[in-house]
């Protein structure tokens, strides 16, 4: 996707004394980001979501002055050199006055690139968000007491539209579900659980993945524990594998998490393991997480048992790599948000847990989860994006 920017140059400044090393300037970003650089005019930047304003040179504060009512925030200044970068302080300055967004773009090539790829990152997610269809089938489960959230004002900050689907269409689907996968059917086979078991698992990831393209769905939650009665099985298989295929899935009816879940997907790229936090230690500043649900591809290997809590269907009890990874959370309001980078460093074997369970130590003060909590559930991935969640939740 090539970017586009519209230059500034003071009236006195002679352009051709300076347009060697800004072209060479702008091929360097070009070859970091993997994208081109388009000069436009006036009226095509005003259409950006993302107006990138090269100031090429010093004073020409005035000229920006007529023309920045139109542009749309957060407004990026590349600078480079010749008096661009005290012209960039005195209109960053005088944008912040005004309560509009920006950031001047300067220093080394690697730096600036960084900048650039991180609020294209963040440009995209907008873009997803807006007229993406959630579907929550049911209501969140009753133990979920603060994770109901207001239709509206989720499709007013964010463009999501959430759709809400009685859990009793889920269950008629799966009664009817004939169709089942064979090739997952054999890799669960593989993994010791009996042929009944598991096809009644793949029914209800069947019906899941038709729903999501009967309502047009880019992911759900399910009030999972309302199968257990009818369907004698659980969601864990279904869940693991639509957030696998990229249907963002999670359990319980949280819509919450799933909103965290989207976001963060669509943010970073990674797949996203839904986790009940199952204890903190302020000794070492850690926590462990667990759940029956984790995607498989976040995996190095995996083995199946029981649900933990019903004993009923089958739980994935999943190998997640050791190494960095991230932590975060939106509340039901979506005005706070809590995210930390963390190191995984064991998966644990506790039967009195969870089936997926991890010990990670956390960058932030695990004592958030005593004082400030945003709920229950909290959202891993693999790899430190804290940098890029903060600049997306302060963009605006």
């Amino acid at each position: 996707m090539a970017l586009n920017y519209y230059r500034l140059v003071s009236d006195i400044q002679t352009e051709r004394n300076i347009d060697g090393p800004c072209d060479e300037f702008l091929q360097n970003i070009e070859k970091q980001i993997g994208d081109t650089f388009n000069q436009v005019s006036l009226d095509v930047i005003y259409q950006q979501d993302l107006p990138v304003i090269y100031i090429k040179s010093g004073g020409v504060e005035g000229n920006f002055l007529k023309f920045y009512k139109n542009l749309k925030s957060p407004i990026l200044l590349l600078t480079n050199g010749y008096n661009s970068f005290a012209a960039s302080l005195e209109i960053l300055s005088f944008l912040k006055g005004q309560g509009i967004k920006g950031e001047i773009l300067q220093g080394d090539i690697p730096y600036i690139s960084s900048r650039i790829q991180t609020y294209k990152k963040i440009n995209e997610t907008n873009i997803a968000l807006k007229g993406a269809r959630l579907g929550v089938i049911g209501k969140p489960s009753d133990w979920l007491i603060a994770s109901q959230v207001n239709y509206p004002k989720i499709k007013s900050k964010t463009g999501i539209e959430l759709v809400d689907i009685e859990v009793s269409e889920l269950i008629e689907e799966t009664k009817s579900c004939h169709k089942i996968n064979i090739e997952k059917r054999n890799q669960l086979l593989e993994r010791g659980f009996s042929e009944k078991e598991v096809s009644e698992s793949l029914k209800v990831y069947g019906a899941l993945r038709d729903i999501a393209k009967k309502y047009n769905l880019s992911g759900l939650t399910v009030r999972c524990f309302d199968l257990l009665a009818t369907l004698k099985t659980t969601c864990c298989v279904a869940l693991s594998f639509l957030n696998d295929e990229g249907i963002v899935s999670g359990c319980e009816g949280d819509i919450p998490s799933l909103i965290s879940m989207f976001i963060l997907n669509k943010l970073t790229g990674e797949k996203v393991f839904m986790a009940n936090p199952s204890s903190i230690n302020m000794e070492d500043n850690s926590i462990i997480l667990s759940h029956c649900t984790v995607p498989i591809s976040m995996c190095t290997s995996f083995s199946l048992k029981p649900n933990f809590e019903s004993g009923i269907g089958i739980g994935i009890k999943g190998e997640i790599t050791v190494g960095d990874a991230t932590i975060f959370k939106l509340s039901n309001t979506l005005d706070e948000y809590f995210v930390s980078s963390m190191v995984i460093e064991e998966n644990l074997n506790d039967e009195n847990l969870c089936r997926t369970q991890i010990k990670a130590v956390l960058n932030e003060d695990v004592k958030y989860f005593l004082k400030a909590p945003l709920g229950n559930h909290h959202l891993v991935i693999e790899g430190d994006y804290t940098e890029i969640i903060d600049s997306f939740f302060n963009q605006k």
